[in-house]
C-alpha cells in the first residue's frame, strides 16, 4: 500500500525546469531511494514533498491527503520528517537540547500551558526527556548528551541529527545525503541503522544518496531521475543494469566519441 503518491510533479524556477512530470509511489514500510547525477532535481523533489518549495503542478498525496500548499510545519505534524545534506544543528546547544527540539516540534501543549506549567505540560516534558535519552542511546551517543553540538565530531553531529529526527516520531523519514562526509565504517553502521529505523519503529524511509554502495545495500526500490525526469524505477538490480541509467551516470557512446 502506498503511503505517499507523487503524480505529475513539476517544479519550475524562472523558466528553468527542475522537475518535470515526476510520478512514483513510496510504499508504506519500505526503504526507497531517489538517485541521479548532480543537478538531476533530487533535492528540489525533497523540498516539494516537505513544503519548502511550492510545486508548479502535479500532486503529492500522503496517506490519501494532498500536501500541495500545506505549510512545512503542518507537514511535520503529519509525520513527515527530514534531515538535510548539510548538518543543521543548534551549534551552541547541547546534544540533549538539540534532540529535544525534535520532540518539541510535535508537542501538543500550548505556549500558555508551558508558561503556567500545567500538569499536562509537565507530564509531556518528562516524556520528552525520557524519549530523548532513549533515542540518544539507540543511536549510540547518550554519553555525549551534555556536549555542545559544535564540539562534536562530524559523525556524531550526523548521529545527533538522526536522533532528533527519530524524536519527532516520523511515519515517513526523508534522509538527504545521510552518508555525506562519513567514513567507510560509519557508512556501514548507517546502513544498519536505516534498516533498524524501519524494522524497530515501522518507519518508511525515503533517501537521496550519492553513495551507490549504500543505496544498493539498503534499498528495496530505487527511482532514478535525470534533468528532473524519471528515467528508471525498480529494484537495485534492475536499475543497475538499465541502459538509460548507465548512460546518465557514465555518458553514452556518442558522448565518448565526441570527447575523442
Amino acid at each position: 500500500m502506498a503511503l505517499m503518491q507523487i503524480t505529475g510533479l513539476t517544479m519550475r524556477f524562472s523558466g528553468i525546469t527542475a522537475i518535470e512530470n515526476l510520478s512514483f509511489d513510496i510504499e508504506e514500510g519500505s526503504i526507497t531511494s531517489l538517485i541521479g547525477p548532480n543537478g538531476a532535481g533530487k533535492t528540489s523533489a525533497f523540498n516539494c514533498l516537505t513544503g519548502f518549495y511550492k510545486a508548479t503542478s502535479g500532486n503529492i498525496l500522503f496517506d490519501g491527503e494532498s500536501l500541495i500548499n500545506v505549510k512545512p510545519y503542518k507537514i511535520t505534524h503529519k509525520g513527515i520528517i527530514r534531515t538535510f545534506q548539510n548538518v543543521r544543528l543548534f551549534k551552541n546547544m547541547t546534544v540533549m537540547e538539540n534532540v529535544m527540539s525534535g520532540a518539541h516540534s510535535i508537542s501538543k501543549q500550548s505556549v500558555v500551558g508551558a508558561l503556567l506549567r500545567h500538569p499536562a505540560q509537565r507530564r509531556e516534558e518528562r516524556e520528552i526527556l525520557k524519549s530523548t535519552e532513549y533515542f540518544l542511546d539507540y543511536i549510540g551517543i547518550l554519553d555525549k548528551k551534555d556536549s555542545l553540538a559544535k564540539n562534536l565530531s562530524y559523525g556524531d553531529q550526523r548521529r545527533t541529527e538522526w536522533a532528533r529526527a527519530l524524536a519527532a516520531r516520523p511515519r515517513l523519514l526523508l534522509l538527504d545525503e545521510p552518508a555525506a562526509g562519513l567514513n567507510r565504517q560509519e557508512k556501514y553502521k548507517l546502513a544498519e541503522l536505516i534498516r533498524r529505523f524501519r524494522d524497530d519503529f515501522g518507519i518508511t524511509v525515503f533517501l537521496i544518496e550519492h553513495d551507490m554502495d549504500l543505496v544498493m545495500k539498503v534499498s528495496e526500490k530505487v527511482i532514478v531521475i535525470n534533468f528532473g525526469t524519471k528515467i528508471a524505477e525498480g529494484s537495485p538490480k534492475q536499475v543497475q543494469s538499465d541502459t538509460a541509467v548507465i548512460e546518465a551516470y557514465l555518458g553514452s557512446k556518442e558522448d565518448e566519441r565526441e570527447q575523442i
